[in-house]
């Protein structure tokens, strides 16, 4: 047996893989036990987990570790500094035994700003905080201190250099020279006030107060335009853009105290609860749970079942907060119990904001990150295609599934879907998109009859690979379609299903159409054949909407001009605090909510419209 085939035998990788975020985090690797055998922190998750998965190139200490791994848990962060100070918390707690594990045991860095100095001076700091001055941080690494000192010094241009060095110097040195400093140790070089005014900025930056520091800026470059100090603006108008890269150096350590944030995600008849901890203000661990669903049960019911048996079935300390991505039934009840538990108060909330709302939506994120992860796992795809043979009476498990849908606006711009599904899971490279064009705007009929005859008859010319199952979002319509497009090109034993939304049009009353009988038959909410093909058609559409909008883009001018609730006040606000139309599209919703008169929901409608490509 080959190495490849032995790390293979313990955990399903290519699963796994397969729906792993690109965002930033860390991920602890298992072993059959539950023990941690490594943690390590990425700026890009899935790219740096598939490296330990390699045919080849691991080193012999890296094939071990990978021999033993039966799972992998990660928690998305909102940045690689974020993740850096979670790894080390993790490691330092866990100490896991394919870590490095450090001896020495410092003490977190800081940043350290002088205070009694006419000049003020920025400085690395670790150790006893002795000296007078101003402490930021702490930061999860040297590392992490000197590239924020490194941004300051380009930003701000605040000295560094040591008090004797500065003291005795006659001329500018290298850094004013190369536009790092603004040389304060000679005389008519920078004014006290000019100088203060860069050491304001450098302060609320290390503050986290981004939002009075970007008005600030603002502010001060347009008085400089009126001035007609286009120099000086031109200089704040690059501060501002080189702050919207960067966030708070205080990052996850902004708030005290202990708290748990508890997010859930449900669909298809699977659910994940993810937990995050946070104790005296630090994140320092995080944990999934996949708990079985009932047939109605909400993520407010799920929680609350959850959180009941978490914190009462068992001695786990009970935090003064903990926070909930949903509103649990009967929640006042369990505050009490909580409270009673634990023997003081317990807030149970659902509504926060600032760093409780950034960690909630990790958690968030990693919630929604890792059921996605979960309902790929091959072992629930496998037991879902039984399901479906059995429900559709199929003469054996189908290896390929395919499912058409169809996305446009009144008519306008409208685009087929095709996306496959096998016994792998979703199989995107074989995904397909169809531009609809030549058909009565509207007709849903046609544009299917379209879309099914180029990929048919394609597959009829030997190209593609012919499905077992043929998934259609709709109707006896579009059923009939697809039946007179196989029968036409003599592809009867393609096996035909329509997946009619029903008279309630919610999840889990679809109607199933046979397509050659054209039988109707329902599923009950919580079986699992189902759950497959809500899945499947769920990714039809949202493959559908995303071709659409993709197409309608092209159609529209770009611009801020066209962004709904959006108007020439906020238009100006918003590029007021980014500098510039391109700030604003580089922006996330967190950066867009900071902007005065942009609420939260706004700055979600804004990323969502930009985020489709219409802006």
């Amino acid at each position: 047996m080959s190495d490849l085939s032995v790390r293979k035998s313990h955990f399903d990788s290519n699963a796994f893989l397969k729906q792993l975020t690109q965002r930033p985090g860390v991920y602890q690797m298992l072993d059959a036990n539950g023990a941690i055998l490594y943690v390590g922190k990425a700026k890009n998750l899935k790219s740096r987990v598939s490296s330990y998965f390699r045919a080849s190139g691991l080193t012999t200490k890296t094939m071990a570790l990978v021999s033993k791994i039966s799972d992998i848990q990660v928690t998305v962060t909102s940045n690689e500094v974020d993740a850096l100070l979670l790894e080390h918390n993790l490691i330092k707690e866990h100490r896991p035994p394919y870590n490095i594990l450090l001896k020495d045991d410092k003490s977190y860095p800081y940043i350290f700003l002088s205070t009694e100095d006419t000049f003020p001076r920025l400085a690395f700091h670790r150790g006893a905080k002795r000296k007078k001055g101003q402490y930021f941080g702490p930061y999860p690494s040297s590392g992490a201190v000197r590239e924020s000192l490194h941004f300051l010094q380009k930003t701000f241009r605040v000295r560094q250099c040591e008090d004797v060095y500065f003291s005795n110097r006659s001329r500018p040195c290298l850094q004013y020279q190369i536009g790092r400093c603004t040389a304060p140790c000679v005389s008519g070089h920078v004014t006290e006030s000019e100088y203060a005014e860069q050491v304001e900025s450098t302060r609320l930056f290390l503050q986290g107060k981004s939002r009075e520091l970007m008005s600030k800026l603002a502010d001060d470059m347009e008085a400089a335009a009126q001035k007609l100090e286009f120099e000086k603006a031109a200089v704040l108008r690059d501060q501002l853009g080189h702050i919207q890269h960067v966030q708070s150096a205080q990052g996850i350590e902004g708030v005290r105290g202990d708290v748990d944030l508890i997010a859930c995600a449900a669909r298809h008849g699977k659910a994940c609860v993810h937990v995050l901890f946070v104790r005296e203000g630090r994140v320092i661990g995080s944990r999934s749970f996949y708990p079985p669903l009932a047939l109605d049960d909400s993520e407010g019911a799920t929680l609350a079942a959850f959180i009941t048996q978490y914190y009462l079935a068992s001695e786990r300390p009970i935090p003064q907060e903990v926070i909930v991505s949903h509103r649990p039934v009967e929640s006042g009840a369990i505050q009490d119990l909580l409270t009673q538990r634990a023997g003081s108060k317990v807030a149970l909330k659902s509504s926060v904001r600032e760093s409780r709302a950034r960690w909630l939506q990790l958690a968030n994120q990693t919630a929604e990150s890792n059921l996605a992860a979960h309902l790929e796992a091959k072992e629930t795809t496998r037991a879902r295609l039984q399901a479906l043979q059995k429900a559709a009476a199929l003469p054996r498990i189908p290896e390929r599934i395919e499912c058409f849908d169809i996305s446009h606006s009144s008519g306008a711009q409208t685009v087929a879907s095709c996306v496959v599904f096998g016994a792998e899971g979703a199989v995107k490279s074989d995904y397909r998109k169809f531009n609809i064009d030549g058909i009565t705007a509207g007709d849903d009929y046609a544009a299917m009859q379209q879309a099914l005859e180029r990929r048919f008859r394609r597959l009829k010319s030997g190209e593609g690979v012919k499905p077992d199952v043929l998934l259609i979002d709709g109707g006896k319509g579009q059923v009939g379609q697809a039946m007179g497009v196989l029968g036409e090109l003599a592809l009867d034993d393609i096996v035909v299903i329509g997946v009619a939304k029903g008279s309630t049009r919610k999840a889990g009353f679809e109607t199933l159409i046979n397509g050659a009988t054209g039988q109707e038959w329902r599923l009950s909410a919580d079986d699992p054949a189902l759950h497959l093909i809500q899945y499947i058609r769920d990714e039809s559409h949202r493959f559908a909407i995303t071709g659409h909008r993709a197409r309608r883009a092209k159609t529209h001018q770009s611009g801020l001009e066209s962004i709904p609730g959006v108007g020439a006040k906020r238009r100006r606000d918003l590029l007021r605090h980014f500098g510039s139309a391109s700030g604003v599209k580089g922006a996330n919703m967190e950066e867009l909510a900071k902007v005065p008169g942009i609420s939260r929901a706004l700055a979600e409608q804004i990323v969502d419209f930009l985020q489709s490509g219409k802006g």
